[in-house]
């Protein structure tokens, strides 16, 4: 089969909270990947060193996942409880306010990282995971 075929079976067999669910939990394994080291330093040009290593790059697509839930939360036609939404929502702009200060080299990577594992475990019916190391 395909790399195409591979992708569109993908699509069609998989629920929008599964994608959601596997799309975040890249992102978060990149994040840690290429983000370690990061909290164990405070030198400014070894986190820029990291930043550009990879890390850059990857709380980009992190923001970029946030963004788009942001944006599909907001619809008229999103059917999930206001509350959900609304905390939803405050989660968004939080990671992007925290991604911003990562990139500037600034802040902890861990606490983004937590929360990522704590929405994809949601998202799979799972209690959240113990985030360690990073």
């Amino acid at each position: 089969m395909g790399l195409a075929a591979y992708k569109r079976t993908i699509r069609e067999s998989e629920t929008p909270r599964q994608i959601e669910r596997r799309i975040l939990s890249r992102v978060t394994h990149d994040l840690a990947e290429k983000g370690e080291g990061f909290d164990a330093t405070e030198d400014k040009g070894e986190r820029m060193n990291i930043l550009s290593a990879g890390l850059r790059d990857a709380l980009y697509e992190n923001q970029r996942f946030w963004s788009a839930l942001r944006y599909d939360l907001a619809e008229p036609g999103n059917t999930m409880p206001d509350a959900l939404k609304a905390s939803l929502i405050s989660i968004a702009l939080w990671v992007d306010r925290h991604s911003t200060g990562l990139m500037a080299g600034e802040g902890r990577l861990a606490g983004l990282v937590e929360i990522n594992g704590n929405i994809a475990a949601g998202l799979a019916g799972q209690t959240a995971p113990t985030v360690r190391g990073v």
